[in-house]
């Protein structure tokens, strides 16, 4: 899950801001556990710099998902770069196990 950040829209970051709260209530019921990446995060596990442009974002997320298009609609390539931070966040926690290991 993408950490929220909005400087100007209240009505939006309502919206989002309850329905965020449904998700977390939900996962905390069936004992998941969630994973928040700030927007830089993504963005840098995703082009390699965490200033990068949201079509910059969407252009990574299409060559590293070998898709024909870049996904639509925008929150869609958003939910796959989320998930794309989050599986190199994992690989590395998994190297760093290995690591303590030997």
């Amino acid at each position: 899950m993408e950490e929220l950040f909005f400087s100007r829209n209240v009505t939006t970051a309502l919206v989002v801001g309850q329905a965020r709260g449904v998700i977390l209530l939900a996962a905390q019921q069936k004992n998941l556990t969630l994973m928040e990446y700030k927007p830089m995060e993504v963005k840098l596990a995703v082009t390699g710099y965490g200033r990068a442009e949201k079509k910059q974002v969407q252009q990574m997320v299409k060559i590293l998902l070998g898709l024909a298009e870049v996904p639509k609609p925008d929150d869609t390539a958003d939910a796959l770069a989320i998930a794309i931070c989050h599986m190199q966040s994992r690989k590395l926690k998994s190297l760093e196990i290995m690591n303590r290991g030997c």
